[in-house]
């Protein structure tokens, strides 16, 4: 299989594609260089956001600079600042500024608009962000793939003149490279008051949810044993 530049230069090293399991979804492929998400016009935000998190990226000196701003790179057009201003809610990043301080250009790319969902203050504050502190956590002696967005569907409320939908539920997928361990998690929209690992549910339940194939690249009984199962023993709450 022949390798793009494009992925090389994301990776750093030569990978075989098949290797990144990367989602199966309708909307458009947008590949940034450390970042790479289907986005959904309709719901004006990206159905996934795929990064790789390891132990180099998070203990990069890039500093958050908040440069929110529209996604160049969207053919459609991505969401806007006037979409969010006023609104109540957060602009809440699915690939974290926080996973994002290798370079100033890594730094930059997480604050594109289609990287952002409308997230309540209280949940983006609190629980979203302590699920992005352990995952940063479980980065310093594991190479993550990371999958994450809202679910998308018919009958979500938006906000601005682009009408930017509003997630009801959030999910996050951390994929283990070394051992190909995965676990997922389910988060309501709204204060988190349970434990982190009330909301670990199958990768199977994932897909139901969101209609997303994740890991089709797979053998498929290593594929079908991998979504199946909820694990918890090998990941450090």
């Amino acid at each position: 299989m022949r390798i793009s530049f494009f992925l090389i230069s994301f990776l750093y090293q030569p990978i075989l594609l098949a290797q990144l399991y990367l989602p199966k979804s309708e909307g458009e492929i947008v590949k940034h260089s450390y970042i790479i998400m289907s986005y959904n016009e309709k719901h004006e935000q990206a159905n996934w956001v795929f990064y790789k998190l390891n132990q180099r990226n998070i203990n990069g000196d890039s500093k958050r600079k908040d440069n929110f701003r529209p996604d160049p790179f969207v053919s459609s057009g991505s969401a806007e600042l006037i979409d969010y201003k006023d609104s109540g809610y957060d602009r809440g990043h699915l690939a974290p500024a926080g996973d994002m301080k290798m370079t100033n250009n890594s730094m930059s790319e997480s604050f594109y608009l289609s990287n952002i969902s409308p997230q309540y203050p209280s949940f983006n504050r609190g629980g979203w962000k302590r699920l992005e502190t352990l995952i940063r956590k479980w980065a310093t002696s594991k190479s993550l793939n990371i999958y994450t967005a809202g679910i998308l569907g018919n009958d979500l409320n938006s906000i601005g003149p682009n009408q930017v939908s509003i997630p009801r539920k959030f999910y996050k997928i951390i994929f283990d490279t070394s051992n190909e361990n995965v676990i997922g998690f389910i988060m309501p929209n709204q204060k988190i008051l349970k434990e982190l690992r009330s909301f670990v549910v199958s990768i199977d339940e994932i897909e139901d949810s969101t209609g997303i194939e994740f890991f089709s690249e797979m053998e498929d009984y290593k594929e079908n044993e991998l979504e199946s199962n909820i694990d918890l023993l090998n990941w450090d709450f």
